[in-house]
Formats: structure tokens, C-alpha cells, sequence
């Protein structure tokens, strides 16, 4: 495969999706090939090379998952131990709950944590401790280790456990456990490390057409843990070389790496994948095993997935919504097929059921959501709809405008309570819906996002 395949095909849809920027860069037969495309600010445009930095949202998870392992490595911290072992202040609305949650939980997002707090943690050394304290009013979405759900708490939690046991600020520890070993020379927290390199800013554009700046470029440091890197398409090459690789003596045994990428539970009807390993998505596409995270900011999303038995990775980072969503959706299928002849297939949705749609329709919601579902159309036309929109209140204690909502969108029912999303910027994700033990449904479940019925 030529470095012009790439360009040329990183060009078209980037041009065809009219993105603002992107970086591309993919791990083959032991080289690195890049192709960029576009701007870094329609307001102060730089071109976008390979180290041009972008946030990466929840792919920072990753390096948080790392660095706990590399304590586990230690010695210093077990997997399987309490996480009230490392913050004895942990407090929870769940005392029970406080108790059980074991690190792992954490990792694999079994800790029966919701989503996250929403608030202004500040940039000082006490972000992440504020934060955890801030988790005394979330609520428990289930019993710890009963079912995996998406959160962002868990991992600013588990960022805690790391600067409790190093006794230094979760970002000074990751330079030292992560950055450093793995050789990460373009991966940063600090927006002053960040602003004086060429780095990207996000777009929105809204439902008419205007493309505006995500003004709020980064939540607080209180975050940083689940979503704080700023990094480049270079970088990213480096990690998953890094995770590929035989590890560093001293630092990061090889089994250690393969460990994370094994599966700790299984995930249903997911896009994100088949079962969650230690900080990585697991996914068996076209008979193979990969491993995966993506992560999204205000108009930036990025993907970075390896093929480890075939010693191959890709990494697509853009900076606009929401057609940052399916170009580098579009970017890591057509890396798949062209690079290792592998097909990324989304299954076929079943003919319309209007009994079971009506079974499924109805409102729900979690801590940050709320999700509407309905029938829509007519006669052949006739189809579920889904509308996701952030809580009102949340938007007005968030300390700017967080990221616009997207467009409802149609989805298809699969078997067993499953769908998937037919168009718009989510077009191939998947969820289910769920039920009670009479067999009413009871919620919805969205990229490992649980709501609950209202």
C-alpha cells in the first residue's frame, strides 16, 4: 500500500465530509505513514502536520490504565484490591458500594458508576481530590461488578489512587510512569506546554450550515484522568507501538501489556466493542482481535486501534462535529481493508416492527441525558427515532457552552432488544434496550451509556 493511498483517501473524505483538519497515521510492515489534511483554526489556520497536537479525549484512559498497571507491576497497587485501600476518603451515596469497588472496577467500568459529575474543578493541584469528592451525590447505576457502564468517574477516581500512591499530581506522575518510558514527547496536560506548540481547536457546526469554535477547549483538571491529553498522530503511533511492543525492562513487563488487552467482561450489542480488557476495548472484527479506545472533546474526536497479531495500528484525530465522527469511522475501515484485508461490517437492521417499537418508545434518562425514542414517518417510511440531548441544567452549571447536541438520528432494531443507528453522525453505533424480570423495558443503553426509563 503507497503513502499516496493514504493521502489520496484521507483527502476525498475529509473534502467530501468538509472537515476542518485531521491526522492520520497508520503502523505497517514495521513503518509509520502519515497524511494530514486541512487546518487547525478556521480562525487562525496552521496546516495540520503529524505532530500538530489534538485533544484526545477518553483515549487518555488508556495512559491511565497504563500508569495503574505500572504500580501493579510495582507492587504498589493489586487489582483486586478495595479502592478505599488507596482513598480511604472515598465517600459515595452507596456506603456499600464505597466499599466494594475494587480497583479493577474501575478499570473495566464495572464499578456501577454513572457517567461522571459535570462542574469547574479549577486548574489547581487539588482539581482530582475536589472531584472525588464531588462523587458523594452520584448516584449508583448498579452494583459493583454486576455490569459494565461507561464512566468517566471511575477513571478520575483511579487518576486519585495513582497521586495518593506516588504522592505527586496525577499529571507529574504520568510524565514519569507513562510519557517518559513509552517516549511520548508530544503528549501534554498543561495548556502551557500545549500553547506553545502548533496544536488544534475544535469545531461545531450546527444544523444550518455555520461552523463556529468549541470555545470551552478542555473541561477542568479535575477531568483529566478520563479525557486531559492533548497529543499528535506522531505520538500516538509511538503509544501503540509502545502497547504492541515487548515492553520496557524494569518498566512494563510484556505480559503486563498483553494482560490489558484480555478480556475482564463481556459488553453486549456495542460499538465500542465485544468485552473491555484493562483500560482497552476489545473487538473481534472479520475474525481477528483488536483493541481499541476512541475519545471525544468540544468539536475534536480521535480513534486509535491496534491489530496486535498482525503488529498494525491506526490512529485518525479531526477537529470538527459532528463529521469527525464518521470520517474517522471511514478512515480506520478503509485502513482495516486496505492494509490488512480485513472487513469492518455493520450488521443489517430487521424489518420494522411497529409492536415492538412501541415496546421500546418512551423516555429515559441517566445523571447528564436525557434520551427520547419514537416512532416517526409513515407508511413504508415508518421507523424509530432517537433524540439525545444534554439536561438543561447541566448546560447552565457547566462553566461554558458544552458541544451542541446532535441531530436525532433513525435506528434499526437487531434480535434480543438490540439496535443500531442508521444515519446521522452516529450512524453504526449500537445499543439495546433494556428490561425488568416481568419483561418491560426498563432502559436504553447508548456506546456503554445506560439510561433509565422515565
Amino acid at each position: 500500500m503507497s503513502d499516496e493511498a493514504l493521502a489520496g483517501f484521507v483527502k476525498e473524505t475529509a473534502e467530501g465530509l468538509g472537515v476542518t483538519g485531521a491526522a492520520v497515521g497508520v503502523w505497517a510492515d514495521g513503518r509509520e505513514i502519515f497524511a494530514g489534511h486541512g487546518v487547525t483554526s478556521v480562525e487562525n489556520p496552521l496546516p495540520v502536520e503529524p505532530d500538530t497536537l489534538f485533544l484526545i479525549g477518553s483515549v487518555t484512559k488508556t495512559v491511565t490504565a497504563t500508569a495503574v498497571m505500572r504500580l501493579v507491576a510495582d507492587g504498589k497497587v493489586a487489582l483486586d484490591a478495595p479502592v478505599r485501600r488507596y482513598v480511604p476518603e472515598l465517600v459515595l451515596a452507596d456506603e456499600r458500594a464505597a466499599e466494594q469497588i475494587t480497583v479493577l472496577n474501575l478499570l473495566n467500568h464495572t464499578s456501577g458508576l454513572d457517567w461522571g459529575v459535570i462542574g469547574d474543578f479549577g486548574e489547581g493541584d487539588d482539581a482530582l481530590a475536589s472531584y472525588v469528592s464531588a462523587l458523594a451525590g452520584l448516584e449508583l447505576i448498579a452494583l459493583p461488578g454486576t455490569r459494565p457502564s461507561y464512566s468517566q468517574a471511575g477513571f478520575n477516581l483511579a487518576g486519585r489512587i495513582v497521586e495518593k500512591v506516588t504522592g505527586l499530581t496525577y499529571e507529574k506522575a504520568v510524565a514519569s510512569l507513562v510519557f517518559e518510558p513509552a517516549d511520548l514527547p508530544g503528549s501534554f496536560f498543561d495548556r502551557d506546554d500545549i500553547m506553545t506548540r502548533r496544536f488544534a481547536v475544535g469545531h461545531n457546526r450546527d444544523e444550518d450550515g455555520t461552523l463556529s469554535i468549541g470555545r470551552l477547549w478542555r473541561r477542568s483538571r479535575g477531568d483529566s484522568p478520563g479525557g486531559g491529553i492533548a497529543s499528535s498522530a506522531a505520538d500516538m503511533l509511538r503509544w501503540a507501538r509502545f502497547h504492541l511492543g515487548s515492553g520496557v525492562p524494569g518498566v512494563l513487563p510484556a505480559e503486563v501489556l498483553r494482560q490489558m488487552r484480555e478480556p475482564t467482561t463481556a459488553l453486549r450489542a456495542s460499538s465500542l466493542g465485544d468485552a473491555i480488557g484493562i483500560g482497552w476495548f476489545l473487538r473481534e472484527v472479520d475474525g481477528v482481535r483488536t483493541a481499541g479506545h476512541g475519545g471525544s472533546a468540544n468539536g475534536q474526536f480521535a480513534d486509535l486501534l491496534l491489530v496486535p497479531e498482525r503488529g498494525f495500528a491506526v490512529v485518525a484525530l479531526c477537529n470538527e462535529g459532528p463529521d469527525g465522527i464518521p470520517f474517522n469511522q471511514g478512515v480506520v475501515r478503509w485502513a482495516l481493508q486496505n492494509y490488512l484485508g480485513i472487513t469492518d461490517r455493520d450488521p443489517e437492521p430487521l424489518p420494522f416492527d411497529e409492536a415492538r417499537a412501541r415496546e421500546v418508545a418512551g423516555s429515559y434518562e441517566n445523571e447528564v441525558m436525557t434520551f427520547t425514542v419514537g416512532i416517526a414517518g409513515a407508511g413504508q417510511q415508518t421507523g424509530l427515532r432517537m433524540e439525545v440531548r444534554i439536561k438543561p441544567e447541566i448546560r447552565a452549571a457547566a462553566p461554558k457552552e458544552p458541544p451542541p447536541d446532535p441531530a436525532p438520528f433513525n435506528v434499526g432494531l437487531l434480535p434480543r432488544d438490540e439496535y443500531i443507528v442508521t444515519d446521522g453522525e452516529y450512524a453504526g453505533q449500537r445499543g439495546f434496550f433494556t428490561r425488568d424480570v416481568s419483561g418491560a423495558v426498563t432502559g436504553v443503553d447508548l456506546a456503554g451509556r445506560l439510561a433509565s426509563r422515565v
